[in-house]
């Protein structure tokens, strides 16, 4: 089975394919998969960029197989590694892992089977990696000839300029500069060139092959709407998601408490998650997420990196995200089955200002902090166009799309906003902010537009500005929307320093002065939102319902289906692992449209390998038997 470094790479192919139906079932590669297994396999380095659900974990694995040696792969999260080895060995292949999870003995019996060759696949964590301990393993391995592979995970944590530093993978060169015969592979779901130059940069990865593939998700649509009243924004959303499992985030500890202990009263299982918590209740709560059904968790983004669930069908943020990459990440997590997904963020300006606080607020220095502005101003501009969502957030990676490109799954595609001159109500916004010395927030500069007799407008004469009163004929709503507009163009900047206070930037002259204009959506109603979630599901769902009477379930596939889902929940339970760990929806649902009456047929199903036939085999075909 195992590929010498001088192997044709036809033989490479052919034994890579091989293994690929033997082991996991299937009979074709996606993507840049077989490239990149052949890279590995031919002993070159690799750096690859492919988005969440597209595969990642299959590109070091079949190398590890099909090379001599043990794959030694660095994973940030204890979970995700559980979650992995569990996949595995339902496999048939021999993986194990070592982090802080395990008592002393434990890891000894580890590294022993290691030693041994009686391991092809081992998780650790960059903190072990880096100890004395672990590096005397690793070289009587390589002494040995005995490493298959290194394998960086989530390799954008070395950026210092992303979203998820790990200051531990910046140790990560040793295995260059100590073992440079061994192949290197990192892989990350999300880099700006930016980011991807650093990994590079940091990993000394500049002469690995490249793979970058589309960043797009076109099962997921998109969706952005301004905050009113986000918990029934929240619940009119999740409505529509009944009985699913759903990922709900949140900037703060407090809120995420307060959101879950809300969603609990309406009867939603949702469950908080965040660093403030205990280490085995996040554990209780991440295992719950991964093993039941219809589970909301409301988190900070404490949570979710390497999640594995294949089945979450929808993530929402009750907060601005930090960049488009921390959106795209985090989004990333819904829909990883390829089956239809949703996500939706709700914010207002004051997300705005919370941002630029954490960035003034931080320790970083003042090109990272700029860097930083950009990003959120990015994230602004993503949150209040009125064109196709996915474009720009595929542009920002890179992947630009012809002008008037629209994607049909984003709410701007379903369902395009009108848009509404807004210039006369911008050059209002602008000088009351210029008359009142800028040195306010939204909130006063709408009550002076809106003629408010409160307390803090008449302690400051506000209300003898010739603005004052001279808005009142637009709503708070949609003041606040302007403002948003503002800021996220450019024209207005919101100082984290002066708490909040509005000021103009020099892009804001022309339109003060008239010499250009503005052009912005209009504001929908509570009744108007829940309309368009419910059409956007809709229309989503219908775009990405299977056409082909040939794959569509009938009533009796339907009820085979349901079966083996019962089926597996037993299985799993069983097991203590995930439900997908014993096989995905799209393979039950292979089955249950194949109903296969013998061993061979059941597995030329896709995603039935050989150690899955011998365990499951008699029982899925005698319980498809039972249906006919």
């Amino acid at each position: 089975m195992n590929s010498s470094v001088s192997s044709p790479s036809s033989t490479v192919a052919h034994d890579a394919l091989a293994t690929l139906k033997r082991v996991y079932g299937y009979t074709s590669f996606r993507g840049a998969q077989r490239e990149i297994v052949d890279c590995v396999v031919a002993g070159e380095d690799a750096l690859v960029l492919m988005p969440t659900g597209g595969g990642k974990s299959l590109c070091y694995q079949l190398p590890a197989l099909l090379r001599d040696g043990v794959a030694i792969v660095v994973s940030p999260l204890i979970a995700l590694m559980q979650d992995q080895v569990d996949a595995l060995t339902a496999l048939g292949v021999s993986a194990s892992f070592l982090n802080s999870s395990l008592s002393l003995d434990e890891a000894r019996s580890v590294e022993q089977r290691v030693a041994r060759g009686e391991v092809k696949l081992l998780y650790v964590a960059p903190e072990r990696l880096n100890t004395e301990r672990f590096l005397a393993l690793l070289d009587s391995l390589s002494n040995a000839n005995k490493i298959a592979l290194f394998a960086i995970d989530e390799a954008h944590c070395v950026s210092q300029w992303g979203h998820d530093f790990r200051s531990d993978y910046l140790e990560l060169t040793i295995l260059h500069t100590r073992f440079p015969q061994v192949p290197r592979i990192a892989l990350t779901a999300t880099a700006d060139e930016a980011t991807r130059a650093e990994i590079r940069t940091k990993l000394q990865l500049e002469n690995a092959k490249q793979f970058v593939s589309s960043f797009d998700r076109p099962n997921i649509h998109y969706a952005v709407t301004d905050r009113s009243d986000e918990r029934d924004q929240l619940i009119d959303f999740l409505d529509a998601h009944a009985h699913e499992a759903g990922i709900v985030y949140c900037l703060s500890r407090s809120k995420v408490e307060d959101i879950a202990s809300f969603l609990r009263t309406k009867g939603y299982n949702a469950l908080p998650y965040h660093a403030g918590l205990d280490a085995q209740t996040r554990r209780d709560h991440q295992a719950r997420f991964l093993r039941e059904d219809a589970v909301v968790i409301v988190a900070t983004i404490a949570f979710g990196m390497g999640i594995d669930k294949p089945d979450v069908r929808f993530v929402v943020h009750l907060d601005l995200p930090k960049s488009i990459e921390g959106y795209y990440q985090e989004t990333g997590r819904a829909g990883r089955d390829g089956e239809p997904a949703h996500a939706i963020m709700v914010y207002g300006l004051g997300d705005v200002v919370k941002q630029l606080r954490f960035i003034e607020d931080s320790d970083a220095g003042d090109e990272f902090k700029r860097l930083q502005k950009s990003r959120l101003d990015r994230l602004l501009a993503l949150a209040e166009t009125t064109a196709c969502r996915r474009a720009i957030l595929l542009d920002y990676f890179g992947e630009a799309q012809p002008n008037g490109y629209r994607c049909m799954n984003c709410d701007n595609c379903n369902d395009p906003p009108d848009t509404w001159d807004a210039t006369r109500a911008a050059q209002m916004l602008l000088s009351t902010a210029v008359r009142t010395g800028q040195y306010f927030g939204g909130a006063h500069l709408i009550d002076v537009l809106r003629g408010s007799k409160s307390e803090k407008v008449l302690a400051r004469g506000h209300d003898q500005l010739p603005v004052y009163g001279i808005g009142n004929g637009i709503d708070a709503d949609t003041w606040r929307a302007v403002i948003r507009q503002l800021v996220a163009r450019g024209l207005l900047h919101a100082d984290s320093e002066a708490y909040g206070a509005l000021k103009l930037t020099e892009l804001a002259r022309p339109l003060l002065r008239g010499e250009t204009s503005l052009f912005m959506r209009p504001i929908a109603s509570k009744q108007e939102r829940r309309a368009k979630t419910i059409r956007s599901k809709a229309e989503s769902l219908k775009r990405a319902r299977r056409t082909d009477e040939d794959e569509a379930l009938t009533s009796d596939a339907q009820a085979r289906f349901a079966a083996l889902k019962t089926w597996r929940t037993a299985q799993a339970n069983a097991a203590n692992v995930p439900a997908f760990v014993v096989f995905s929806d799209a393979t039950l649902r292979a089955i249950a449209r194949a109903a296969p009456v013998t061993r061979e047929a059941l597995l030329s199903v896709s995603g039935v390998g050989e150690a899955k036939l011998a365990r499951y085999g008699d029982e899925l075909l005698a319980l498809v038997d039972s249906l006919r």
